[in-house]
């Protein structure tokens, strides 16, 4: 059985794309206040990506859930967004759903889902998140929350009508201290959620939909 995610072309596109995002601390953060827009659009340059186990963990979620529908909040330059698609394209159905603000990394990511040869299992749509996805049907068996921190709850929030019993709600980088109401919530069992924290890098929190 192939495995898209582990194939040459795939493979090579993903190579080239975290050799990029590993300079990331070589490229200026631009502004650091303003309106999400001007942020998104000031750090256009940077990939800040889910780390390579990351994208593992998320092919094999998916693969295991085989959803109709994946939503990634903050696709960038669609490293994650790939290895979403790569298991969709494996379970043969489904479509993933990424949204971003800042319309250079939009163009950005297209064009990487084209290299890897998986566009065809994907929509990324430009714009706020609490915009772009109010109308992305459901049910939605996975999704990705890997944007501004901040905006994590809100997202979850917005989507929690959609999603398929026993849904699956991955967040990125929750070692970051902005993560803490997002962390609280999903782990108050009185939400509907069974939460556990996984260790990967900067860590994320895998939060099943029980309730």
């Amino acid at each position: 059985m192939t495995i898209t995610l582990h194939t040459p072309r795939v493979h090579k596109t993903l190579d080239r794309l975290f050799a990029e995002a590993s300079r990331d601390d070589e490229r200026p953060v631009g502004r650091t206040s303003g309106t999400a827009q001007e942020l998104a659009d000031a750090r256009e340059e940077l990939y800040m990506p889910i780390s390579r186990p990351g994208g593992e963990l998320l092919y094999a979620l998916v693969r295991a859930c085989r959803p109709e529908t994946v939503v990634e909040f903050g696709t960038s330059f669609g490293i994650s967004t790939i290895c979403l698609a790569a298991a969709v394209a494996d379970n043969g159905a489904g479509r993933v759903f990424g949204t971003e603000m800042s319309a250079a990394k939009v163009a950005a990511a297209r064009a990487n889902l084209e290299e890897a040869g998986l566009s065809g299992a994907t929509t990324v749509l430009t714009g706020d998140a609490l915009e772009t996805l109010a109308d992305v049907p459901g049910p939605i068996g996975v999704v990705l929350l890997d944007g501004w921190k901040d905006l994590c709850l809100p997202v979850l929030r917005l989507l929690e009508p959609r999603l398929a019993p026993g849904a699956l709600v991955v967040a990125d980088d929750i070692d970051q201290a902005s993560m803490a109401g997002y962390l609280a919530y999903v782990r108050d069992p009185a939400n509907g959620y069974v939460s556990v924290a996984f260790p990967v890098e900067d860590g994320m929190e895998v939060s099943c939909r029980a309730a």
